[in-house]
């Protein structure tokens, strides 16, 4: 039984057959691979190609890869499908035209266990978001079911929140915090006053 790995653990290292729409080509990617570039990983975990929900939350995705990218991050989208799924589907659904980041397959559904995201009933991967930082260490987990879309927009911010932190460790970013705003520097001072640490 695989081991679902938890926020705050360092993630297993993993492999994924995966069509890449930039080339038009198949590839491969590891976690190693995209740690050893000092790059976060976001893994996108959908149920499946040539589905409904699906390619409107690739297309959303797409919309923020190019900002996913320059903040740092290799995105990931993951089913269990086959590459060549991938490719069909990437090249017939319209909705797919400006995805650019790596679709990874996943038929045997390894990674999908070891995010906890795999129904066994079904052999499909619920909508699991998950972000890994370049040390290989999950700081951020968000699942839904089948039926409720996501939105990138929340995974952007999670990421340049996470990122910012961690160059920034003495700092924390409070509820709806965007690149830019006011962040918090917990002390003593604040315990029960953290409205007027915000208003200053």
């Amino acid at each position: 039984m695989e081991q679902n790995v938890k926020v705050g653990q360092i993630v297993p290292n993993f492999e994924m057959e995966t069509y890449d729409p930039v080339k038009g080509d198949f590839s491969k990617v590891s976690l190693e691979d995209v740690k050893a570039r000092r790059q976060w990983t976001a893994l996108f975990f959908y149920p499946a190609d040539f589905t409904f929900i699906c390619p409107t939350e690739l297309n959303d995705l797409a919309e923020k890869h190019k900002e996913l990218k320059a903040a740092g991050c290799e995105v990931i989208s993951v089913s269990t499908d086959t590459k060549f799924s991938h490719l069909a589907w990437q090249q017939s659904e319209r909705l797919l035209k400006n995805v650019k980041y790596l679709m990874g397959a996943d038929p045997t559904g390894k990674v999908s266990k070891m995010f906890g995201v795999y129904d066994e009933a079904t052999g499909l991967a619920l909508r699991g978001t998950f972000l890994i930082n370049p040390e290989g260490k999950l700081v951020a987990s968000e699942v839904n079911f089948y039926n409720v879309g996501r939105n990138a927009s929340e995974l952007l911010r999670k990421a340049q929140a996470n990122i910012y932190c961690s160059s920034h460790p003495e700092e924390v970013c409070p509820a709806n915090w965007t690149e830019g705003q006011k962040t918090l520097k917990p002390s003593a001072k604040m315990v029960g006053k953290v409205y007027e640490s915000i208003a200053a």
